[in-house]
């Protein structure tokens, strides 16, 4: 059964009772990401999410490990372009122990200056280990260039000049505009009693203050271009991409489903075609990215030089004949088992469940229940996916970018013609 209730601060809690299982999973979701940075505090949200597990005024950062790892429980955290989240997993007896310490890590964080300056060091390697990971890069830069301008466009971890800039007193101040009751949900899901975290929780967050800095940084504007990094590599690496729906948009499971049909899974398009039958690419896939106001559908693929262009109209084959031609009644019945049985089989866990209901409430203001989506996804037509397919691959819309050893694309943008 699943629980909803707002403090008077705006704080959020939501549970899902699972009383076949022994683990309870909660985390504390942040409503604020690296979007809601200014360009020149780039990568802030990121660096906090990493400063909230080096201490608080009440515990070392060892002491956190220590008594994680005598409940034999997992934390961990992650930040993303709209939200962050701090969650812990443990068996159901260990609790109040464990809302112990994921409340004081964020409500107490110490920010001390040698943590900072220590802290930097590790997010500057971890900055370069993206730049050394072409298959995360070539989607870094294809978003940077279609998103130019926008918090959307920057990459999450920011920049070397921006988290060399960061002080203690920049990083309180943020934290203490951020992490307020309206911007914070507590999810909670496995073998518990929603009265009891509801207790702790009051305990723990009751003076908390409602509210704090507002934000406005409006609806990127697209900028599709041919884009060529030369980087000394064995192969080239590609992203294609065009617009994609917001997370509440009424077409998304046709969208999610036009996804599995192109390129998310190993019976897709893309793959059988690139892959299977002519050997071009180890690796090639789509993805959705989807926010509250805009979304990305990219592809990748992982390719020889000499035949990045091959690989290129193949794509545009692919988009044009989804354009044009109705999904086949046998192909859409797979797609759609497909996205079910990956969604139910991904719900089996309190870790997942406790993911699923934060992100929920962050984008619907509800939990919607199992059969909802099931029927949303039974819903959608061949002819749902086709008009989806004529609004997204539109001429003028497609961007490419190459990362290899090539210094331009090896294509004209007229042979990007969807039409």
């Amino acid at each position: 059964m699943i629980v909803r209730e707002t403090l008077s601060n705006g704080l959020e809690l939501i549970t899902e009772a699972m009383p076949h299982v022994r683990s309870v999973t909660m985390g504390v979701w942040l409503t604020r990401g690296s979007r809601h940075e200014e360009e020149a505090q780039s990568g802030i949200a990121h660096f906090i999410e990493h400063m909230l597990f080096k201490g608080t005024s009440h515990r070392s950062a060892q002491d956190i490990a220590q008594e994680i790892d005598s409940m034999g429980g997992h934390l961990d955290a992650f930040t993303s372009k709209e939200y962050a989240g701090y969650y812990i997993k443990v068996l159901d007896e260990h609790l109040p122990r464990a809302f112990d310490i994921l409340a004081d890590i964020i409500r107490n964080p110490a920010f001390a200056r040698d943590d900072i300056e220590r802290e930097k060091r590790v997010i500057l390697e971890e900055i370069k280990m993206v730049e050394d990971t072409p298959d995360d890069l070539v989607h870094e830069l294809f978003t940077q260039h279609y998103w130019a301008g926008h918090p959307l466009g920057r990459p999450i971890l920011g920049t070397r000049e921006t988290v060399e800039s960061f002080s203690d007193d920049v990083l309180r101040r943020y934290f203490e505009g951020a992490y307020v009751g309206r911007n914070l949900i507590l999810a909670a899901a496995g073998n518990l009693q929603h009265e009891v975290i509801r207790d702790q929780m009051e305990r723990a967050f009751a003076d908390l203050r409602a509210d704090g800095n507002a934000w406005n940084d409006g609806v990127p504007r697209i900028a599709p271009r041919l884009m060529a990094r030369q980087k000394d590599l064995e192969q080239s690496h590609v992203c294609v991409g065009t617009v994609g729906y917001p997370q509440v948009h009424d077409d998304r499971f046709a969208c999610y489903l036009l996804n599995i049909v192109l390129g998310g899974s190993m019976s897709s398009r893309l793959f059988q075609n690139i892959r299977e039958k002519r050997g071009l690419a180890y690796s090639v896939f789509s993805g959705l990215s989807a926010y509250r106001d805009a979304g990305l559908l990219t592809i990748y693929a992982g390719c020889a030089s000499d035949t990045v262009a091959e690989v290129l109209d193949l794509v545009v084959e692919e988009l044009r004949n989804l354009r044009h031609e109705p999904v086949p009644t046998d192909e859409l019945r797979r797609a759609k088992d497909h996205l079910k049985g990956s969604l139910m089989l991904s719900l089996e866990s309190t870790s997942s469940r406790m993911s699923h209901l934060a992100r929920q409430e962050i984008y619907f203001d509800r939990p919607q229940t199992l059969d909802e989506v099931l029927e949303g996804i039974e819903a959608v037509t061949a002819a749902d996916i086709r008009r989806v397919a004529a609004d997204l691959f539109s001429n003028g819309s497609l961007g490419v970018t190459v990362l290899g050893p090539a210094d331009k694309v090896p294509v004209e943008k007229e042979r990007l013609d969807l039409e």
